[in-house]
């Protein structure tokens, strides 16, 4: 188990939105369920740049890139480029991550050298079950490029998303693989449901939640970070700092890719209550 006194936060900046032509039956991004959602090609660099800023000020050890879309395009991948090298010029003592979907070694390679310190890639569930969620692309696809991020020497962070409707022994299953590809970083989401989607509700209640954070922390016991992500509002409601009681040891701070969370300000002074320590450092592994 972790230091649980001691907290790592990241936050997420929604580069490239809503405009994603893949079938994800958990995600607005996705054109073809016509999600209310702010949806837009790029961002300005210099919002970027100011984001990352504030997420720094926000005591952010990660801040994250994020894109709509399966994978990296030649286009996306000199945005995504563009707006790392405009971060790292701040000197703003971030880990940099990218989240872009389906990438080639070559594609890394080429955000490594931008700038890029880590790539976030989610299994999201169970091989076997990936295709009740998905059928626009392969559960292999995502293992494939998990594995590309390792061999380029990027840090991975790879987790996935509870209470698609998937089984416990799915869950396990995930979690199994997931372990196999021995990320950084392991973020748990769960699921937000929305009008919009196929997917009507979450399927698990909070105490298989709860089990759920210590069964991934003791099935990924190297991972350096438990993160609880998307959902955590949602889920855990007036016990969302409980988390840190079942295993994980980071949040990700402010809002989501197309949900609002908390502002960083309350959840900063409810951690300081609480005695909880933020750290600035992020680690190396």
């Amino acid at each position: 188990m972790s230091d649980n006194k001691t907290i790592f936060l990241c936050a997420i900046c929604n580069i490239e939105s809503g405009t994603c032509n893949e079938d994800c039956k958990f995600c607005t991004q996705s054109v073809k369920y016509k999600a209310d959602i702010e949806r837009y090609k790029q961002k300005e660099i210099a919002q970027i740049v100011e984001e990352a800023k504030k997420a720094r000020a926000n005591h952010a050890n990660g801040f994250c890139l994020v894109t709509a879309g399966k994978g990296l395009t030649e286009k996306r991948l000199k945005f995504v480029c563009e707006a790392a090298r405009a971060v790292k010029k701040e000197n703003l003592g971030l880990v940099l991550i990218a989240c872009n979907g389906t990438a080639t070694v070559e594609q890394l390679e080429t955000l490594k050298e931008a700038g890029i310190d880590a790539y976030n890639h989610n299994l999201e569930t169970a091989r076997d079950f990936y295709p009740t969620i998905c059928t626009t692309h392969t559960w292999d696809e995502r293992y494939e490029t998990c594995k590309n991020v390792k061999q380029v020497g990027l840090r991975l962070i790879c987790g996935g998303i509870f209470g698609m409707g998937e089984t416990q022994e799915q869950r396990v299953s995930m979690l199994e693989s997931i372990a196999s590809l021995e990320p950084m970083n392991v973020p748990l989401n769960f699921f937000h449901p929305n009008e919009a989607l196929p997917l009507v509700e979450n399927t698990i209640n909070r105490e298989q939640a709860f089990e759920l954070i210590t069964l991934a922390r003791k099935m990924i016991p190297n991972a350096r970070k438990i993160m609880v992500a998307g959902g955590r509002e949602l889920m855990f409601g007036d016990e969302e700092y409980k988390i840190f009681e079942k295993g994980a040891n980071a949040f990700v701070i402010g809002n989501y890719l197309t949900t609002q969370g908390k502002t960083p300000k309350d959840d900063i002074e409810a951690l300081e209550k609480l005695g909880f320590s933020i750290t600035r450092e992020f680690g190396n592994k």
